[in-house]
């Protein structure tokens, strides 16, 4: 609704002697909550850029860009984005061997990854979004990579704050 027929509205109403206030419909944003995206890259020498992400508690949504900088194909070195609590990551990196790259090397339904990227190769970029009620406060999270033998090197800590 435009101002000049909120206008018209309204005073159509005060010609009939009631005043009635009409507020604009929701945006979209506002419907769904504060979207807080985030971005991180990866090179191919198994590194992401960031051993850290925190997030604001105020988030409804998380969105984490992975762009992979470096030139090597996915089947040599690909990489995720996988985002686990932090107990966790141990035993989702080793699951992970035996997804396949079919699977983004993701444990297919494994309930202990809350988000992940698919797998991308040099000069690729791919995104996940997920809710913020994901997560719990006081938990501890961590992110990897589960290609193969990465999450070594490729690690880091997720915090809300």
């Amino acid at each position: 609704m435009t101002t000049r027929s909120r206008q018209w509205t309204m005073f159509g109403f005060l010609a009939l002697g009631a005043l009635v206030f009409i507020t604009p419909p929701a945006q979209a944003a506002d419907a769904g909550g504060k979207v807080c995206k985030l971005a991180i890259s990866a090179n191919d020498m198994m590194r992401f850029d960031q051993t850290s992400m925190s997030v604001a508690k105020d988030c409804a949504t998380v969105e984490v860009t992975l762009t992979h900088t470096g030139k090597f194909p996915i089947q040599t070195m690909g990489h995720n984005w996988t985002l686990v609590k932090t107990a966790d990551l141990a035993a989702v990196a080793t699951d992970s061997l035996t997804a396949g790259l079919q699977n983004d090397w993701v444990k297919p339904g494994d309930p202990r990854v809350i988000a992940h990227t698919k797998v991308i190769g040099g000069g690729q970029t791919a995104s996940v979004s997920f809710p913020l009620s994901k997560l719990k406060a006081g938990e501890s999270y961590s992110f990897l990579c589960t290609f193969p033998g990465h999450s070594a090197l490729m690690k880091g800590t997720f915090t809300i704050g």
